[in-house]
C-alpha cells in the first residue's frame, strides 16, 4: 500500500458539496444516428458511478462529452461546474482519463512516457510514484511496444493519475488485466475515492461494478433504462428457486405470485418474495416426506438485471 497523496483543491467557484459531474438530457448524434438520447446523471465527490451496457449502448459516446473530447448535440454537461469542452483549461488540471485505447508512443520507455505526460501538467506527482502505484517500477526502462496488454493498461492508468485528479473517467480500465492486477486497480480507485475524488466508470466486468460502484446506470440504445444502487437494480428482477423431484413424488403447491418457469421433475420458480416462498416449500417437503434434490435458491442479481435490459425486457 502506498500513501495517498494530497490532492489539488476543487477549482473555484464549484463548492465542495456540489456534484463533480452533472449530465442533463445529454444527446449526441452522428449524422442522422442518435447514439445518446437524453441521458442524465450526477456523480458526487467521493463516489463511483458506473455506466453499464452492451457494446453500442452509447456509454463511450457519453463519456467522450464528459471528457471534453466531443461536443454534445443537446443537453448540458458540467465537470466541477465548468463545460469540459468550452472551458477545458479550467477542467483539464483536475480531470484524469483512461480511454479504451490510449495510443501511447511505442518507441518511448515507460519512464519516458510518464515524464513526457507529466510535462503537460501543472503539478504532477513524481513519475516514480505513479509507476509504483500501478506496479510498473521494474518496467521503467522497457519500451512501451514491448509491454504486455495488461502492462499497457496499467501505464494508461499511471498517466491518468499523474495530475492527482479530482474527477477520474475510466472507460473499460481493466480490460486485459489478470485478476490480481484488476484488484490492484480497484484498490487504487478506492483510495482516490476515499480522498474525495469522483469516478465515472464503464466496464463489462459486472463484478467490477459490484465491487466499486456506489450507484449504477444501465444503458440500452442510447438511454438509461435502470439506475440506482446495486441492490435497487437487482430488486427489479425476481429471485429463482430450483429443485428436482423424484418421478413418484407429489407436486408442491404453487404459492401465490410465483411464476412457474418449468414444472416437475425439474422445477424452476421465479418469485419476488423469496424467503416466505422458500420457507413454505421446505415446510411442505418436511410434512410430505419429499426430497428436493439439488435445491437452489438465488436472490436476484445485477447480472440478471443487466441481461434483462440487454435482451430488451421490461426491467420492472
Amino acid at each position: 500500500m502506498h500513501p495517498t497523496p494530497t490532492l489539488a483543491p476543487f477549482p473555484a467557484p464549484a463548492p465542495a458539496d456540489a456534484p463533480a459531474v452533472e449530465v442533463a438530457d445529454l444527446r449526441r448524434r452522428y449524422g442522422s444516428f442518435e447514439a445518446v438520447r437524453g441521458v442524465s446523471f450526477e456523480v458526487r465527490p467521493g463516489e463511483v458511478f458506473a455506466l453499464l451496457g452492451v457494446n453500442g449502448a452509447g456509454k463511450t459516446s457519453a463519456l467522450e462529452v464528459v471528457e471534453g473530447l466531443a461536443a454534445a448535440s443537446g443537453g448540458t454537461v458540467r465537470v466541477l461546474g465548468h463545460d469540459p469542452r468550452r472551458e477545458r483549461s479550467a477542467v483539464r488540471p483536475y480531470l484524469g482519463v483512461v480511454l479504451q485505447a490510449s495510443g501511447l508512443p511505442g518507441d518511448l520507455t515507460v519512464a519516458e512516457t510518464v515524464r513526457t505526460w507529466a510535462g503537460t501538467l501543472t503539478a504532477p506527482r513524481p513519475a516514480g510514484e505513479a509507476l509504483a502505484q500501478v506496479g510498473l517500477t521494474g518496467r521503467a526502462d522497457v519500451r512501451v511496444r514491448s509491454l504486455s496488454g495488461g502492462e499497457r493498461r496499467r501505464l494508461d492508468l499511471a498517466t491518468a493519475l499523474l495530475g492527482r485528479p479530482r474527477v477520474l473517467v475510466l472507460d473499460e480500465p481493466t480490460t486485459g488485466l489478470d485478476p490480481e492486477s484488476r484488484r490492484t486497480v480497484w484498490e487504487l480507485v478506492r483510495r482516490l475515492v476515499d480522498d474525495g475524488a469522483a469516478v465515472l466508470l464503464t466496464t463489462h466486468h459486472l463484478e467490477e461494478a459490484e465491487q466499486l460502484a456506489d450507484r449504477i446506470a444501465i444503458m440500452r440504445a442510447g438511454t438509461i433504462v435502470l439506475d440506482g444502487t446495486r441492490e435497487e437494480i437487482a430488486a427489479t428482477q425476481p429471485a429463482t428457486v430450483r429443485f428436482v423431484l423424484d418421478p413418484a413424488a407429489p407436486r408442491p403447491p404453487v404459492p401465490a405470485g410465483v411464476e412457474v418457469v418449468s414444472a416437475a421433475p425439474r422445477v424452476e420458480w421465479h418469485t419476488r418474495t423469496l424467503q416466505p416462498v422458500l420457507a413454505g416449500l421446505l415446510a411442505w417437503a418436511e410434512r410430505s416426506g419429499v426430497l428436493l434434490h439439488g435445491l437452489e435458491a438465488r436472490a436476484a442479481s445485477l447480472e440478471q438485471a443487466f441481461l434483462a435490459v440487454a435482451d430488451g425486457a421490461d426491467p420492472s
